[in-house]
């Protein structure tokens, strides 16, 4: 199954891996790569949630198990995925995890686990990807970010630590390969409603999860799929709305005032929906 399918409009199908794709905002851009018409790669380190995402898109989409916080299984799974797919067009690095609460309260190992999983998976992941694609002189690069990666958040610290450094890793190797034919987007989805938000839910200091309204993960996957087409270089949720943290970021001052605000924002929202 190594053939290009055409779509419609004249444009080819695209192979594209997508990692923690066993549910959430993976699993969802698993179902809207399919109808798009591409072949998808549907990669977790639970192999059976891979399996039962795969099994519900026929022949469009295989299950494979990655960690992508390990290097040779990022090389054995791109060898699977050609082999089967045909030469990696688009990887989607989106698998990700956390662990709520303020920075004292996590034991050492839990920071350690998320600079492990959403930094140097995909660290690992672009460059593993990069090797496939530069030779080529082609290739897309879709990293899910968050928009945490603009702001300090109160109960976050070392998750939106690991988002601002996955952002500018990010930019930094789209600028050094920026001749090499390799197109790369970054999205930023706000709270999402996956198992992530529930998890935030059973913590009081992640009440500024709950600040304001979430959004389903087919709205962050609709964006992610589009961007193949259109390659923007960054997505932020909402459109405009978005653009605001972007710029309290920036300014401390301006930003610590905007977050605790927030944060009792989202701990009274947080208080209405458990009553």
């Amino acid at each position: 199954m190594n053939t290009h399918i055409r779509r419609g409009g004249g444009d080819l199908s695209r192979t594209v891996l997508i990692t923690g794709a066993g549910s959430g905002i993976g699993a969802a851009s698993v179902a809207a790569a399919v109808r798009a018409g591409h072949r998808v790669a549907v990669a977790d380190i639970d192999a059976t949630a891979a399996e039962r995402v795969a099994a519900a898109h026929g022949a469009a989409a295989i299950a494979v198990r990655l960690d992508v916080r390990d290097e040779a299984e990022w090389s054995q799974t791109l060898d699977r995925v050609e082999a089967e797919l045909g030469p990696l067009d688009v990887l989607v690095n989106n698998a990700g995890i956390i662990h709520t609460g303020v920075a004292t309260s996590i034991p050492l190992t839990r920071h350690r686990d998320m600079i492990d999983v959403n930094l140097l998976g995909p660290m690992t992941g672009i460059l593993a990807g990069l090797a496939r694609m530069k030779p080529r002189g082609r290739g897309h690069i879709i990293d899910v970010c968050s928009m945490t990666s603009f702001v300090p958040l109160v109960g976050y610290s070392s998750y939106s630590a690991t988002k601002h450094a996955l952002r500018a890793f990010h930019h930094s190797v789209a600028l050094e390969e920026r001749d090499s034919g390799v197109s790369f987007t970054i999205v930023h989805p706000p709270s999402t409603r996956t198992p992530m938000l529930e998890q935030e839910m059973a913590d009081e200091t992640a009440g500024i999860a709950f600040a304001g309204k979430s959004v389903a993960p087919e709205e962050i996957a609709a964006a992610v799929v589009s961007a193949i087409d259109t390659r923007p270089r960054e997505v932020v949720f909402p459109a405009l709305g978005g653009q605001i943290p972007r710029l309290f970021g920036a300014i401390p001052a301006i930003a610590y005032r905007a977050v605790l605000q927030t944060e009792r924002d989202g701990l009274r929202n947080r208080e209405r929906m458990l009553r």
